[in-house]
């Protein structure tokens, strides 16, 4: 991303990583949301333009969000924007259904042995433990409604002005289960970088920002948490089969980022997955 400065004002220019993507980019869909978005007035850069290899946002100045938990008023107000963005009536012409969990972790694991990743042996150890985390993702039953939403409302998407949220970063915008978006949204900014210093407050504030911006809660359960797991565990195969590879790729993450997900996810999942019945207790 470049900081375009011109006599019209200041811009945020995207090029977008076209050659090594997970998931397919439905330009005309996302940018139609994002101006609907703002139009609405939801706190967001401007879209400006989007085709499919660049997006244009006017800029916009904010302190980076840190991954620790914000404040009750942060959060309590992220989630009466999630509850606006969810009110927005915006045709979405992309009806793909999501794609079958992979269960190859077994194959995964010998090829990761047999070509000598540093990592192999950690991942050997934790195959059945990610074949049940892929049993889970595959068969947890969400409970609906499905809402178009931003679905990666993270720290890192977000910036803070003047104590406010900027919401960043649109483009995996899509359908997706409610319970899912929640659970995502507020326990990623109830938490720091691992599970330990997690913020129950911040979590339930979030859900309060909900409903005070009119939405309704959809029932407790395991299904609030899916979403985050299913998204991680996609994102540490994806990475390994980079450093299967074993090519520094022209585009996406250095082939070190790629090894230090893989490391960081089979130490990781393990732990979030035996959180869960914890994390639920959150909803209660």
């Amino acid at each position: 991303m470049y900081r375009l400065d011109t006599d019209r004002g200041s811009f945020a220019v995207k090029g977008l990583n076209l050659a090594d993507r997970r998931w397919t980019y439905h330009v005309e869909d996302v940018f139609r949301f994002e101006r609907a978005a703002f139009a609405a007035g939801i706190p967001m850069p401007e879209p400006v333009s989007a085709d499919h290899d660049t997006l244009v946002h006017r800029w916009v100045e904010g302190e980076t969000v840190p991954e620790e938990p914000v404040s009750t008023a942060y959060a309590f107000e992220i989630g009466e924007i999630l509850a606006r963005i969810h009110r927005l009536d915006v045709a979405w012409t992309d009806l793909s259904t999501e794609e079958p969990t992979a269960r190859d972790w077994p194959e995964l694991a010998t090829r990761a042995v047999a070509t000598g990743q540093p990592w192999a042996d950690e991942l050997a150890a934790q195959v059945d433990t990610l074949l049940a985390i892929a049993q889970f993702v595959g068969t947890c039953e969400r409970p609906g409604p499905v809402v178009l939403t931003h679905k990666d409302i993270q720290p890192w998407n977000l910036l803070s002005r003047e104590g406010r949220p900027v919401v960043l970063d649109w483009e995996l915008s899509g359908m997706l289960d409610l319970s899912g978006e929640l659970g995502s949204t507020a326990l990623s900014l109830a938490k720091g970088r691992g599970f330990d210093g997690i913020e129950p407050a911040v979590f339930r504030a979030v859900l309060d920002g909900y409903v005070a911006g009119g939405g309704v809660l959809p029932p407790w359960g395991p299904s609030w948490f899916v979403y985050m797991v299913g998204g991680w565990l996609g994102h540490v195969r994806w990475n390994l089969l980079r450093c299967l590879a074993g090519v520094e790729a022209s585009t996406g993450p250095e082939l070190a980022l790629s090894h230090q997900s893989v490391r960081d996810g089979v130490r990781g999942l393990p732990d979030l997955f035996g959180r869960l019945p914890e994390l639920e207790s959150l909803l209660g």
